[in-house]
């Protein structure tokens, strides 16, 4: 008597056991719980990527002043002045002539396929 009750017990926790798990899985491969697992995995990659740029970017910024240091750059060398171009007119051209009677053509163009 005793060992069918530990049997029929044994088999009820198993049953249970077996359909608690089985619901846990039903829950999980849901649409909303599948959506929510791929944000959380999306946010999870972001963070991520985040702290590898972080890391990309302060080795670069170290590496660059070891470079500097190596190749004597650190000194704030003094810059050349600016240098001034003068802009000279054509003054033969008949636009910056006296000449009233020059009229300046437009550059637009009337072709139709060119904005294409």
């Amino acid at each position: 008597m005793f060992r069918r009750t530990f049997w029929f017990t044994a088999g009820a926790a198993a049953g249970v056991w077996a359909t608690t798990k089985v619901n846990r899985k039903l829950k999980q491969l849901t649409p909303e719980s599948l959506a929510n697992q791929a944000a959380g995995k999306a946010i999870e990659a972001g963070h991520r990527l985040k702290d590898f740029a972080l890391d990309v970017r302060d080795g670069m910024a170290q590496r660059e002043a070891e470079l500097d240091e190596a190749l004597g750059l650190n000194a704030n060398p003094e810059l050349p002045s600016p240098r001034h171009v003068a802009a000279l007119e054509n003054s033969n051209h008949p636009k910056y002539s006296k000449n009233p009677t020059y009229v300046e053509r437009s550059t637009y163009s009337y072709n139709r396929n060119e904005d294409h």
